[in-house]
């Protein structure tokens, strides 16, 4: 599990900003953090909005955005935590700043 203010992948700094840039940056992460972003969903559906990732991948990351406390499984699926839909806020600017850059 990845933990703020610990030594990641290509940093030893401990710097929290560090430890979310190495889990936003693992294959499928930000896919699935993209496909909560609409509401609640369960494991099946989340996977083929996902092109099928396979269930391990998607387990795995499921339990350590769980972990982080950025997603939850309700009654109704998955779903983001307050702390998920406070990230994705901040990721919904970066969308338009891409869109932006995309179009220059």
């Amino acid at each position: 599990m990845v933990q703020a203010r610990k030594a990641v992948r290509g940093s030893t700094s401990g710097r929290p900003i560090m430890a979310l840039f190495d889990v936003l940056g693992q294959r499928w992460t930000m896919r699935i953090l993209w496909e909560l972003r609409d509401g609640a969903t369960n494991f099946r559906a989340l996977r083929e909005r996902c092109d099928d990732v396979s269930p391990t991948v998607l387990n795995r990351r499921l339990k350590e955005l769980r972990n982080m406390d950025l997603v939850s499984l309700t009654d109704e699926g998955y779903a983001y935590t307050s702390w998920g839909k406070e990230l994705s806020a901040q990721l919904a600017k970066l969308t338009v700043w891409s869109e932006r850059w995309a179009a220059r």
